[in-house]
């Protein structure tokens, strides 16, 4: 199938799929508001393999020491899919599945599928990286750019995560875990339940993030837009916690956005 926009309908919600654009929901509508921050390099795009920085864009796969190109000085962010073209596997008028192999620079090879399925209140997304050839260290998560203000007040943010990952002067987590503090942030957190976060934009509407994985990182330092993205572990994971995709056992993870009118 080709890689052209795709449109998702369910009551009155609608969302915008860009597979020739990573992978990303380049849109999401509720009752004719935007509610994702527009542009070429926002909506929500996947990160896959790794999320969010990794240090000096280097990582070990076993004794194997690997280089990536540094697209965030000195580090390398947010994997490589985001930048590719996807192949549309599968489309109906409520649900997307996306596949994308992985190329240089990233050095094994694999496919990632995503699944973005809308009913009237929800958005799902999951996503699964799987190998037939070498194993190899990977991460999933998603970031999305949500508009911080809908019309009225701007959005509010409610969580309750367990602790905070300490940042180092280079944006890294230190390896320490502290208690959360005050935004803005650009932070790492963990919430051993499950990721469960809260945007309500008042008078307006009320989203809840929730995923079955215990990191989420928050930016909300822009002035337009608040970043939830939930991940299955923190920056520079791919070396402090791996999680090994291999040919018995991809690494999966979902996400789903669910919303009320206020």
């Amino acid at each position: 199938m080709s890689n052209e926009p795709i449109t998702l309908t369910a009551g009155d919600a609608e969302v915008t799929v860009r597979p020739d654009n990573g992978g990303r929901v380049a849109g999401l509508r509720v009752g004719g508001t935007e509610l994702l921050r527009q542009g070429d390099r926002f909506g929500c795009f996947p990160m896959v393999p790794w999320c969010g920085r990794t240090r000096e864009g280097r990582f070990h796969n076993g004794a194997v020491l690997h280089q990536l190109p540094l697209n965030a000085p000195p580090h390398a962010i947010h994997g490589t899919v985001r930048d590719g073209a996807w192949n549309t596997a599968r489309v109906t008028a409520d649900e997307a599945v996306l596949t994308y192999d992985l190329v240089e620079p990233w050095p094994y090879s694999g496919r990632v599928t995503q699944a973005i399925a809308l009913t009237p209140d929800a958005l799902t997304l999951t996503m699964a990286v799987e190998t037939y050839d070498d194993s190899f260290p990977a991460q999933i998560g998603w970031h999305p750019w949500f508009n911080r203000n809908l019309g009225g007040a701007d959005a509010q943010l409610d969580f309750a995560p367990a602790w905070q990952e300490e940042r180092g002067d280079d944006h890294l987590p230190t390896g320490n875990r502290v208690d959360p503090g005050p935004g803005p942030w650009d932070d790492c957190f963990g919430m051993p339940g499950g990721v469960d976060v809260t945007l309500t934009w008042p008078g307006r509407l009320e989203l809840r993030v929730t995923s079955p994985e215990e990191w989420v990182v928050v930016y909300d330092e822009q002035k337009t837009a608040v970043c939830v993205e939930p991940q299955t572990g923190p920056p520079n994971g791919l070396n402090t916690l791996p999680r090994l995709v291999t040919p018995l056992e991809p690494l999966e993870a979902t996400t789903t956005w669910r919303w009320r009118r206020l």
